[in-house]
């Protein structure tokens, strides 16, 4: 490891990239769900782990990559609110 990079990118580079994306599918999909504000909550509990994810990796990222990304999140936050309300 370099000493310029970080241990919790690192630790997340030998997470099972199948399992996060099933993982996250079955949140999405409670979220969904799940009536009211319990199901909005999830929903912008899993964006704020984006938003985090998102902000380690940006600098490596091409910009179509960075597009699609934002784009998601912000449908992911836009039906979140729309659960809260």
């Amino acid at each position: 490891m370099q000493r310029t990079q970080s241990p919790l990118l690192a630790r997340l580079s030998r997470v099972n990239p199948t399992g996060v994306f099933l993982a996250a599918l079955a949140l999405v999909l409670v979220g969904l769900l799940t009536p009211g504000i319990v199901g909005g909550l999830l929903l912008l509990l899993l964006a704020a782990a984006l938003v985090a994810l998102l902000r380690l990796t940006w600098p490596v990222q091409t910009p179509t990559t960075r597009l699609i990304r934002l784009l998601m999140l912000t449908l992911l936050v836009g039906v979140a609110l729309a659960k809260l309300l």
